[in-house]
């Protein structure tokens, strides 16, 4: 705590409304932005990357939250004041920090992977800012970023010479590994005997998250067998296509989250209505989108 106490003491407003905007990059929305671009615009197999970091650093984040509960800062010293800005969005138990695994595994993938010193030095500084604003704003401790931060690094090294491998196709074995670890977390959500004093919150919010994970993998695994076998979609265009490519691929994905949520949740349930809906979101984000990339890709020769 006392490094917290002593971010505590230095904050002024215009760092602090700074810190707000950065820690937004360890959201789910950031993650998911990204991982989509360079699936995309870049590399599917740097999208395969940042997406296995993102699900399994997530799975063990969720597993450990609800293993450990432990209590946010303000909550073990009542003394201590975070910014109210960030109350709302931090509630349940807080090591390890989600954010921090999601930015340093997403950023850091990207540092790990690209060849331009510009882009890994500024991936790098966000991977490295994030898990500071968690402190700063003071909805984490050292520990909660610390370990967070050390498994996130530890599945990029782990994870890219198992994607990456020129001699043999590992994918379909990581995405069974995936499968097996997202049902294992499926089991300890149904089965395991929390405490009656646990964050109600958190538990709700692990289920939540079990339920969407399995539904995004599965949608995944189609994902990768369709491409593997029929679509074989290209990641390249011009830059002013891709840009259009991104703009449209994001509208056709929030209208099929936002359209779908409801017929889905009264028919199957709200829980298997998310993972129905989250399969179906990867399925036209992964299948249907990807159709009209050839499209895209001719835009500059016909410049030309």
């Amino acid at each position: 705590m006392e490094i917290l106490y002593l971010l505590e003491k230095i904050r002024v407003p215009i760092v602090n409304e700074f810190m707000l905007l950065v820690t937004q990059l360890g959201e789910e929305t950031a993650f998911l932005v990204i991982a989509l671009i360079l699936f995309w615009c870049v590399s599917k197999k740097t999208g395969y990357y940042v997406l296995s970091v993102g699900f399994v650093g997530t799975l063990a984040n969720q597993f450990m939250k609800l293993w450990f509960r432990v209590p946010r800062p303000w909550v073990l010293d009542s003394n201590f004041t975070i910014l109210e800005q960030a109350r709302e969005a931090a509630s349940g138990y807080s090591f390890p920090s989600g954010h921090t695994q999601s930015a340093v595994g997403t950023f850091g993938t990207i540092a790990h992977t690209t060849t331009n010193k510009w882009v890994r030095t500024t991936a790098l500084v966000f991977a490295v800012l994030v898990p500071f604003s968690r402190m700063y704003i003071g909805v984490h401790t050292p520990s909660d970023v610390i370990v967070s931060a050390a498994l996130a690094v530890a599945l990029i090294l782990l994870l890219r010479p198992v994607i990456f491998c020129e001699k043999r196709n590992y994918m379909p074995l990581l995405l069974a590994v995936m499968l097996a670890l997202s049902g294992a977390y499926m089991c300890f959500i149904s089965f395991y005997k929390f405490p009656e004093n646990i964050d109600i919150h958190n538990l709700e919010s692990g289920v939540k998250n079990a339920y969407t994970l399995l539904g995004a993998l599965l949608g995944l695994i189609c994902v990768y067998i369709a491409d593997e076998k029929w679509l074989n979609f290209t990641t390249k265009a011009v830059w002013w296509a891709q840009i259009l490519k991104v703009i449209g691929g994001l509208v056709l994905i929030l209208a099929v989250k936002s359209g779908l949520k409801a017929p889905l949740n009264a028919w199957l349930g709200e829980s298997v209505g998310r993972s129905a809906r989250y399969f179906l979101i990867v399925l036209v984000a992964g299948i249907v989108w990807p159709l009209s990339f050839r499209w895209f890709s001719k835009l500059g020769k016909k410049e030309a």
